[in-house]
């Protein structure tokens, strides 16, 4: 999949909402952007992507059905 597919699918399910979508798309464009950028510059952008990624925390706390779907059980629930 390539950026320009992560972005129409991002705006076809309301994904500007969900952050976990916006940092797969940008890590894609990073992706893409590689051959063109030298090492220091494709780690530092990968060290922010990463950053961005743990700043999300434990977002789906409370929000698991609708982030994961009505009936998911998760671990431990029976």
């Amino acid at each position: 999949m390539e950026s320009k597919d992560w972005a129409n699918y991002i705006e076809a399910t309301d994904g500007l909402s969900k952050p976990w979508l916006l940092i797969q798309w940008r890590l894609k464009l990073l992706q893409e952007q590689r051959p063109n950028l030298d090492a220091e510059t494709y780690t530092a952008e990968l060290a922010a992507l990463q950053e961005s990624l743990m700043n999300l925390g434990e977002w789906w706390q409370g929000q698991e059905a609708a982030v994961f779907g009505t009936g998911a059980a998760m671990p431990g629930e029976s």
